[in-house]
């Protein structure tokens, strides 16, 4: 696809050399809702040619940043080491990539919600997802157990106590053989271990689609080993199997 260098203006707090797609200029799909007159008019001008589509894309810029801006303030208090210009540099990462992705998917759009609500979801996913990532950073990725014990349930009967831990038992011996290396350190590492899956997916040089995936057939595994062996997983493992 062509593209071309956009530098937005300063009112919109962004910086330049943002490269943009050009607008295309095949017939857009039809929607499947009935479009409210501003979402609309947001399409036609993004969808227009020259000084129409980039004062729409400011606008839309401007829009994005002011709520990658909020987000990134109401989740301030998970990153207390962050100063505000760090912060503001999130939002700002966040505000830019949303709106590449925006431009890039302007045809999936279907007048379900207004356009303003369909672009939101997008900032915030950013924005979540730049703020998870700049929380691991310089930190160790675990990618073998660090905490069995943490699915131990206390106060358990005699016979319940010994019920879970052959089950524990039996699942980490799954987990040591059952599985390949791959699923073994994606299972643990984000359903043991709480690691977030974009991060994991940056440390691995992988997607999170293809992580997903790969935790979906880890856990198929280990259910059908663990119906093989006559045990059904309890509540306190269902993270696992």
């Amino acid at each position: 696809m062509v593209t071309i260098v956009y530098g937005l203006d300063g009112a919109s707090g962004s910086r330049p050399g943002i490269v943009l797609p050009r607008a295309d200029a095949t017939t857009a799909p039809p929607v499947t809702g009935v479009l409210d007159v501003e979402s609309r008019e947001w399409l036609r001008c993004l969808r227009a040619d020259g000084d129409v589509r980039e004062e729409a894309v400011a606008r839309l810029h401007a829009f994005l940043l002011r709520t990658a801006r909020f987000e990134v303030a109401r989740r301030r208090a998970t990153l207390p080491h962050l100063r505000g210009n760090e912060l503001d540099d999130i939002a700002h990462e966040a505000a830019d990539d949303a709106l590449m992705s925006v431009l890039a998917r302007l045809d999936d759009f279907r007048g379900l919600s207004r356009f303003t609500t369909w672009v939101y979801k997008f900032v915030i996913f950013e924005a979540a997802v730049k703020l998870r990532r700049r929380a691991w950073q310089g930190r160790e990725v675990p990618l073998e157990p660090e905490a069995w014990t943490q699915f131990s349930d206390p106060g358990l009967e005699p016979a319940e106590e010994m019920e879970q831990s052959e089950l524990l038992s039996v699942l980490q011996q799954s987990i040591s053989e059952i599985l390949t290396p791959h699923q073994r350190r994606v299972l643990v590492a984000l359903a043991l271990n709480g690691v977030p899956v974009d991060v994991l997916a940056e440390r691995l040089h992988t997607t999170r689609g293809a992580l997903y995936k790969t935790l979906h057939d880890a856990r198929r595994k280990l259910r059908a080993h663990l119906t093989e062996t006559g045990l059904a997983p309890s509540a306190w493992a269902t993270e696992l199997a």
